[in-house]
């Protein structure tokens, strides 16, 4: 029950970092008007923010990677706090914007550290599921908690949003402070790779530079995408974002329940539905209700992914999988920031319809990256079973892969 607790702490953590970076888009008029700044700026907070984690991910898991789960979780949310607190307190634009890197800076140790720690909570056999339920908190801020954010933002002013995520990550930090175990990263069983290899960690993190970006080549631009293609009013975008939000929350429950039986089986059929949903939406993009259902396939895909990386990291991990998970972590933000820049690119060129393509075609090398490791694992040197050596060779100990 204590673990449960933890995770639950965890997965409410991760609910709050989620929001907290992207509400600034549903505040923008909001907060440009209070602080006299342009929308543009304000846009920034939120490039800034991806950019942030992206670039310090890797290199602080290392710093921090001798301190216990408990005490670095619960510094990262205090942070947090900290930090939320003084941008709802900002009388400038440059006080919230230095308030926004360092709440980057914590989310950054964060996500890797969390979703392993939350790992090692439970047996090995479930570990990928228990990751997955820390993830479950990242879905809600998309589903949840930027639109309820964005209405407090309305009905009560912009600050009283960030307050109320202070208070809510206030929480969280009292529980992992109190629950959370008190260990040595090392005594954690999540903290190795249960097959460390270090061609298919980088094969990872190639697949997740790829198929993050595809889905965001189209996903920045899925607004665009359905006023102009599909034929929706802007009245009908939030129903529809709704959707492909619920679908979110069920891909992460199926992928919960199969993670464990075979992350890289899994791996391969998200983005095998994802590259279904993007070349649908290319080629029935005109038709309402077709766009509803690639939406929602979209939607059920990316939660699955996501879940498969994180348990296809802690099997492969070459060293600590805290460090390992950095790195895809950053993948994944490189992903979503080169995703906007290929549909950016591809908008004035051939239109809005064309980010679907563009971005099936990423996705499609994912896939094509996963296939060239199924064919090396496959034509790699298997060991000889126990007393059956043929004569003349001398039993060689087997490469250890994943």
């Amino acid at each position: 029950m204590r673990a449960v607790a933890a995770v639950a702490a965890l997965a409410v953590a991760a609910f709050c970092y989620g929001t907290t970076e992207s509400l600034p888009v549903g505040l923008l008029p909001l907060i440009a008007g209070d602080l006299e700044t342009s929308k543009s700026a304000v846009g920034l907070l939120v490039t800034g923010y991806g950019l942030t984690v992206a670039a310090v991910s890797v290199p602080l898991t290392k710093m921090t990677g001798r301190v216990p789960r408990r005490y670095l979780l619960s510094g990262l949310l205090a942070v947090f706090v900290v930090a939320t607190v003084v941008s709802a307190a900002a009388t400038g634009y440059w006080v919230l914007l230095a308030a926004r890197v360092v709440t980057a800076l914590s989310q950054a140790v964060f996500w890797p550290v969390a979703v392993v720690a939350a790992a090692g909570l439970f047996a090995p056999e479930v570990r990928g599921r228990a990751a997955a339920f820390v993830f479950t908190g990242g879905s809600l801020a998309v589903v949840l908690g930027v639109p309820l954010g964005t209405w407090i933002g309305q009905q009560a002013g912009w600050r009283a949003a960030f307050l109320g995520l202070s208070a809510i990550g206030m929480l969280a930090l009292a529980t992992i402070a109190l629950l959370l175990p008190t260990t040595d990263p090392g005594e954690n069983h999540a903290a190795t790779g249960t097959a460390p290899n270090v061609r298919r960690y980088w094969t990872l993190v190639a697949v997740v530079s790829f198929g993050v970006g595809g889905v965001f080549t189209f996903l920045t631009y899925i607004t665009a995408f359905l006023t102009e293609v599909a034929g929706y009013s802007e009245d009908a975008i939030s129903p529809v974002l709704l959707v492909n939000g619920g679908a979110d929350i069920i891909g992460l429950a199926c992928s919960a329940a199969l993670v464990d039986r075979g992350p890289r089986a899994l791996l391969a059929g998200a983005a095998g539905l994802l590259v279904t949903a993007l070349l649908g939406l290319q080629v029935f993009g005109d038709r309402p209700l077709m766009t509803v259902a690639m939406v929602a396939l979209l939607g059920f895909g990316l939660p699955c992914m996501a879940t498969a990386i994180q348990a296809r990291v802690m099997e492969v991990a070459p060293g600590s999988t805290d460090i390992a998970s950095a790195g895809t972590s950053a993948a994944f933000n490189i992903g979503i920031g080169g995703g906007a820049l290929v549909g950016g690119l591809l908008l004035p060129w051939l239109g809005v319809r064309a980010t679907a393509l563009g971005g099936a075609l990423l996705v499609a090398c994912a896939l094509a990256v996963l296939a060239a490791e199924s064919r090396i694992a496959a034509r790699a040197p298997r060991p000889e079973p126990a007393g059956r050596t043929p004569p003349g060779r001398s039993a060689q100990r087997p490469e250890r892969s994943g």
